[in-house]
């Protein structure tokens, strides 16, 4: 062991990584995540050089997410999509989608249609690279702490909506949730949806206990799925139908949530 360490130290240290990455799942999952990380600094790096050229432009959401489909395939999670045909539509719409982790990202690319602008926190376009190609790819951000601020940039959106045939993409819970269920919804995505008169289509992601808890250190390969639900119409909706609106989407979305985590035997355990 001695002699290998001192004429072969990277040898050493390659077999050294590969036994903790197959008995320790916490270090597995340190790695993974670092990975993770990795990629979107430096594929993110790739879509800035892509789209400077072109300016900050909604179309160049398309070559982020060509640099986010791999990731699915290194990491070995299928993701199964349900209800496709609820995505058939060129018109705007508000997509609602339940957030859990950064993950999400990874796997909400499988879903994203063409001329989608997700909406995201203003923390995102601080993240080097990764903050600067979603800036390029017409992310709108918003200040959770300046609510004013933050409901007239998303009342900017509702005016862009079909002035640019646009669609927008929303989470509504605000932060992510770890616990499992939904937390409760804020009004922002629904009050755009009803300002632009456009339909709401409730997108709800399977828990993905499965195959990774932050709380467990555990990332292995697994299965999320993804539950498109059919649009709900807010035309002819008021700011006082809301309240009812957001009861009506998060039902919805809570019911798809608990049968789909219950395929992959994720909802009782987190």
């Amino acid at each position: 062991m001695e002699l290998l360490l001192l004429h072969y130290p990277f040898t050493f240290l390659f077999i050294a990584f590969l036994v903790l990455y197959q008995v320790k799942p916490a270090f597995r999952y340190f790695c993974k995540m670092t990975f993770y990380k990795l990629w979107l600094f430096t594929l993110s790096i790739l879509v800035v050089i892509v789209c400077i050229p072109r300016g900050r432009n909604v179309e160049n959401i398309k070559f982020l997410r060509m640099s986010l489909l791999p990731l699915k395939y290194i990491f070995g999670v299928k993701i199964v999509v349900k209800g496709k045909e609820n995505l058939r539509t060129k018109k705007p719409r508000v997509f609602v989608l339940n957030h859990q982790t950064s993950l999400d990202i990874m796997v909400m690319m499988d879903i994203l249609p063409s001329r989608c602008v997700p909406i995201a926190k203003k923390e995102v376009l601080y993240m080097g690279p990764f903050g600067l190609a979603c800036w390029l790819s017409g992310i709108v951000f918003i200040d959770r702490k300046k609510k004013e601020e933050a409901i007239t940039t998303l009342m900017e959106v509702a005016h862009s909506l079909h002035k640019e045939n646009i669609h927008v993409l929303i989470f509504p819970e605000g932060t992510r949730n770890h616990g499992g269920s939904m937390l409760p919804f804020k009004r922002g995505a629904f009050q755009l949806a009803v300002k632009a008169q456009v339909p709401i289509i409730p997108v709800v992601i399977s828990s993905y206990y499965n195959f990774y808890s932050q709380k467990e250190k555990r990332f292995t390969p697994g299965k999320s799925i993804i539950q498109i639900l059919p649009e709900v119409e807010t035309l002819g909706l008021g700011p006082d139908d809301v309240p009812k609106l957001i009861e009506q989407v998060r039902n919805s979305m809570l019911t798809a949530y608990e049968e789909i985590s219950g395929t992959t035997n994720g909802a009782s355990h987190q």
